[in-house]
C-alpha cells in the first residue's frame, strides 16, 4: 500500500490530524488532493484552514465528469 499511499498512514498511525482537500484537478476533472498535518491535539486549526480555503476556492460544486450527483 505504501507504494500509493507513502504518506497518509503515518499520520493514522502516530494520531496527529490530518486531512485531504481537493485544490488541483487534472486534465479529466479529477479532483487531486493535498494533505495538510496539524500537531497532535489540535484538529481546530485543520478546521479553520480548511473553512478558509473552502471559501476562497469553492469545489462543492465540481463533480467529476460522468458522476451524478
Amino acid at each position: 500500500m505504501f507504494g500509493f499511499i507513502p504518506y497518509t498512514p503515518l499520520f493514522n498511525v502516530t494520531g496527529q490530524p490530518a486531512m485531504s482537500m481537493p485544490l488541483y484537478w487534472n486534465a479529466d476533472g479529477l479532483p487531486i488532493g493535498t494533505q495538510f498535518v496539524g500537531r497532535f491535539g489540535d484538529e481546530a486549526t485543520l478546521f479553520r484552514i480548511a473553512g478558509q480555503v473552502e471559501r476562497a476556492q469553492p469545489w462543492a460544486h465540481r463533480i467529476p465528469p460522468g458522476q451524478a450527483m
